[in-house]
């Protein structure tokens, strides 16, 4: 057909639709058109055009339906062509389109009413105004009349957009909405300057405008006030009043929306007060503080008076803030003080301080001065006075000797280098700033010098001293003293002589007694320090001085008589020729004896008794005496380095001269050596003696006239080892004979030990009399060798030893078996195992039907069974298990047993006569030890004969059977008891002949 290209289109009305078409190139004399209803086929409108006519309006339709569209042309000659297009009008747009935050921060909900008509569906596209960003594009079914946007950012402006779809048309709507502001938080205010302050605060992205509003709070008035964008997050007001607080308030706006947020208060900081200054006042120990009343506001002022130059805290004082000036009364005198000024305008301060001001001193109290007992210097003391340091002023008759500045703190001035004896004037004032007190005034003597250079001597006298100085210097006008006894402190006589005087002696004194001699030189009301020297008249030596032997082994009494006069005590002094060292001892005054102990015995001793007092001292004459000698200790005798020595030692215990040793036979007591040795030797080897002989050895010590015996040492030489030791195993007693024979010499018995070899365990002993030359030790491991080793012992000692390693015999294999466990090529052999050791076992296996031995194995010790293989069927076997340790063997006693014997093979019959059967047969190997021939009567089975043939039978002649009749013959092959048959054979008798053909 003809195409007519039918195109449609709305032209933006969504209740028309425009036809268009090409006229056909022939013509057209007229178009008939038709509307339907494509979802129901219903035909809604009718329409026609004339020739040359290529579109048509359809009117009143409903928005965004589909419809079919029919064209028809009509041709000349009756002809026509059709075109049929389908096409939908375009949708109504939403009606009462809202959208709304509902006082939210973060979503925006949007509503709206259905169109006329009908519609696809619906698709919404919210942008963010400011940044005209795509924030969802959200498609909705037709139903679909609200949605909410969510997840948003609070105080912005969104435009949405909704459009009604209708295939692809579209009709859309539009409209702008914010969200609710975010209210900032964390605001702060706080000072920047004394004329500005600092607002901060967080969560400025929430709203589009911020409005601050800062207000005085001590007027009421606003005194700035600002707006500004979104992102602001601080602000710095500028121009204020110092020391003023001051009330912020901020809220956040968006669209319509406005939100009243935090508020803060701050204070500006105030400015420090100017010219502060700090002064005396009228009043006595008064100080005025003044200052400059600084500009802006503030609370108050804190004034604090401050001491020292620490600047200690003493007093606050407040004040209001118009005042300039503040008094203080009753301040300690003589003190610094500052004050500090400060400025209080809510939580802030501003300060400044004052120079430092003095308070007038006082003069100190309790002023003394005093020379302490030295003769050069005074001391000058008072108590603490308050103020900066002190005037001092020393004067003698009027005259200024010494003017000093001491700092505070110091109580107390030493004057050195004055005149002994001498009347001095001190003055003292306190200074305090500008300020000085009046003075205050004391007096005091020095002391005298003493006398110098005292001294006291005997000058070799026993009953006079010497008394001697040297004169003091200006200032004295004489000496006084007293002797006196030191000891008892007793007064003997005072002493009183002019200053030019220099000595004086001192008589009818006591012998060896200690005097104090104490002097003084005498000024005005002062005497000097006491000068003393002491020192002992002479003492006189003791009489009658004696010294006794004690008897004591090593002891010594000395005695003498005391002479006229005192002692302080008596020395001892107590040497011999023979040794360096001495003794020395001090005793009592009222001693008159002592003994000496711990002497060295047989030695000379010389005795020096001397008198002392003091540094003094006066000797006797010697006297002499000897010490006992001490017997020898420790003597202990030993074996010599031969059986046939003793070696003698001993511990000389000092003084003495030769020992003499002797020896004798312990059991006899009589002597039969005697040797003498000097002193300094300590052993001696004695030769010659006995192996094995108990000895007695005593030593006598010899000093002067006297001798002393020691104690008495018994001990043995070492016996000689027995010779020829040997041991040999008893068979079959699991024991040991040991043999040795005896050597020269005693001896008290023999010890034998004996160890397993290869053991830890301890080793065991046997102990034999002194006449035995053999043991038998028993109980021993069979197949164990041992180390024996024998030793000839007298008392505590032992000869050397003697060794010897010999082994027992093993014990022999029992419960011996040897088993056919169904072979005829292997027989298996086991057996217990023996108590003991052995080295190995040897196993031999006989073949008793070729009387020969066939087999030998070696088998280690723990083994117990053995498997022979590749044997001789139906041979008879024995075999015997030794136990070899070393050369020493035990065997067990032999078994038999036979292997299974082979079937006979190669089975024939034959019968060359109606009576008799012919069987032969062919073996494998050496064969059997017999065979037996069965025969049976085929046909029932009875059994016919049994014959029994020898090893070397092949073949048997079975006779009177009956002829041509059929039997079953079978032949075994035997070994021992056991059996191996061929398989049964049937024949007949010769009569049979013709019916087996």
């Amino acid at each position: 057909g003809i195409l007519l290209n039918v195109s449609v289109s709305d032209h933006d009305r969504s209740d028309s639709l425009l036809l268009s078409w090409d006229e056909p190139e022939e013509g057209a004399t007229g178009y008939l058109l038709a509307l339907s209803s494509l979802e129901s086929g219903t035909l809604l409108q009718n329409g026609s055009a004339g020739p040359n006519t290529t579109s048509f309006w359809f009117h009143g339709l409903t928005p965004g339906m589909l419809y079919e569209i029919k064209v028809t042309a009509t041709l000349a000659c009756m002809d026509t062509t059709s075109q049929t297009i389908t096409a939908q009008t375009s949708p109504s747009p939403v009606r009462n389109l809202s959208l709304s935050s509902g006082g939210s921060s973060a979503s925006l909900r949007a509503a709206w009413a259905h169109g006329h008509g009908g519609r696809d569906g619906y698709r919404l596209a919210l942008w963010h105004s400011d940044s005209q960003a795509l924030v969802r594009n959200v498609s909705l079914p037709p139903g679909a009349s609200a949605f909410l946007f969510d997840g948003l950012l609070p105080g912005s402006e969104y435009a949405l957009k909704v459009s009604a779809l209708a295939g692809s048309s579209q009709a859309s709507t539009s409209i702008h909405q914010w969200t609710a502001p975010s209210i900032p938080t964390q605001l702060r205010l706080s000072p920047a300057s004394s004329t500005s302050l600092t607002a901060s605060w967080a969560g400025a992205a929430g709203a589009a405008w911020l409005h601050l509003e800062l207000r005085n709070l001590l007027t009421q008035k606003v005194s700035t006030t600002l707006s500004a964008r979104r992102g602001l997050t601080s602000y710095t007001f500028q121009h204020l009043h110092p020391g003023t607080q001051y009330w912020l308030g901020l809220s956040a706006t968006a669209g319509s929306y406005t939100m009243v947020g935090p508020n803060a208060t701050a204070w500006t900081y105030p400015l420090s007060p100017g010219n502060v200054t700090l002064s005396s006042a009228e009043e006595q120990n008064s100080l005025e503080a003044r200052w400059s009343i600084p500009g802006g506001q503030r609370d108050f002022y804190l004034v604090t008076l401050q001491e020292g130059e620490d600047s200690v805290p003493t007093r606050n004082i407040s004040v209001g803030g118009d005042n300039d000036h503040v008094t203080f009364h009753g301040l300690s005198p003589g003190k610094q003080y500052s004050v500090q000024v400060v400025v209080v305008a809510g939580p802030y301060r501003a300060s400044a301080r004052s120079t430092a001001a003095w308070t007038e001193p006082e003069a100190p109290s309790g002023v003394s001065l005093s020379s302490e007992g030295s003769p050069h210097s005074l001391l000058a003391s008072w108590e603490e006075a308050t103020g900066e340091g002190y005037l001092l002023a020393l004067s003698l008759a009027e005259h200024p000797v010494k003017n000093s500045s001491l700092l505070r703190g110091v109580t107390s001035f030493t004057y050195e280098g004055l005149h002994p004896g001498t009347l001095y004037t001190f003055e003292i004032s306190t200074v305090a700033g500008p300020y000085t007190s009046s003075p205050r005034r004391v007096s005091n003597w020095t002391y005298p010098l003493p006398p110098e250079q005292l001294t006291l001597s005997n000058g070799g006298h026993s009953t006079s001293l010497q008394a001697s100085w040297r004169a003091a210097s200006s200032g004295s006008t004489g000496y006084t003293g007293t002797l006196q006894e030191t000891k008892s402190r007793e007064l003997v006589r005072n002493v009183t002589v002019g200053n030019d005087w220099t000595n004086a002696t001192l008589e009818n004194l006591v012998p060896g007694r200690q005097y104090t001699l104490e002097m003084a030189a005498v000024a005005g009301p002062y005497r000097s320090p006491v000068r003393s020297a002491t020192d002992w008249t002479y003492p006189l030596a003791p009489a009658g001085v004696t010294l006794t032997n004690t008897r004591r082994p090593m002891g010594l009494s000395a005695f003498w008589d005391k002479a006229a006069g005192d002692v302080d005590q008596f020395h001892l002094q107590l040497y011999s020729k023979n040794h360096a060292a001495q003794r020395n001892i001090s005793v009592g005054p009222n001693t008159h004896n002592f003994t000496f102990l711990g002497l060295s015995p047989g030695t000379q001793y010389f005795l020096k008794v001397t008198v002392l007092a003091g540094p003094y001292r006066s000797s006797s004459h010697f006297a002499t005496e000897w010490t006992y000698p001490l017997s020898l200790a420790n003597v202990s005798v030993q074996p010599g380095r031969k059986p046939q020595e003793l070696h003698v030692s001993w511990v000389e215990s000092g003084g003495g001269r030769d020992h003499l040793v002797q020896l004798s036979v312990a059991e006899s007591l009589s002597i039969i050596r005697n040797v003498s040795v000097p002193r300094g030797v300590t052993q001696l080897d004695l030769e010659g003696l006995v192996p094995g002989s108990r000895y007695r050895v005593e030593i006598i010590s010899q000093a002067g006239p006297h001798r002393i015996s020691s104690q008495t040492a018994i001990s043995y030489t070492v016996p000689l080892p027995p010779r020829s030791l040997s041991a040999s195993p008893i068979s079959m007693a699991w024991a040991l004979a040991v043999h040795w024979e005896t050597a020269p010499g005693q001896r008290d018995g023999y010890l034998l030990s004996i160890l397993e070899e290869g053991s830890s365990a301890l080793p065991r002993n046997l102990e034999t009399g002194k006449d035995s030359t053999n043991v038998t030790v028993p109980q021993l491991e069979p197949g164990t060798c041992y180390l024996i080793g024998i030793w000839a012992v007298a008392g505590p000692y032992r000869s050397l030893p003697e060794n010897i390693t010999s082994c027992t015999v093993p014990a022999a294999p029992t419960n011996l078996s040897l088993t056919n466990q169904g072979s005829s090529s292997e027989l298996y052999t086991s057996w217990s195992m023996p108590p003991g050791r052995r080295d190995h076992y040897r196993i031999t296996l006989y073949s008793l039907s070729t009387q020969s031995k066939i087999q030998v194995q070696t088998l280690n010790p723990d083994a117990l069974n053995i498997t022979w293989s590749h044997l001789e069927a139906g041979s008879k076997f024995a075999v015997q298990v030794t136990a070899v340790k070393g050369s020493l063997e035990a065997s067990s006693v032999n078994v038999t047993q036979w292997t299974y014997p082979l079937a006979p093979v190669n089975l024939t019959l034959g019968s060359p006569s109606g009576s008799v059967l012919v069987v032969s047969w062919a073996v494998v190997g050496r064969g059997a030890e017999g065979f037996v021939v069965d025969v049976r009567d085929a046909a029932s089975g009875t059994p016919i004969g049994h014959t029994v043939l020898g090893g070397h039978a092949r073949s048997h002649i079975l006779r009177s059977l009956s002829p041509g009749t059929r039997y079953s013959v079978a032949v075994r092959a035997t070994a021992g008891p056991f059996h191996a048959s061929t398989a049964n054979l049937t024949h007949c008798t010769r009569e049979c002949d013709a019916l087996l053909a």
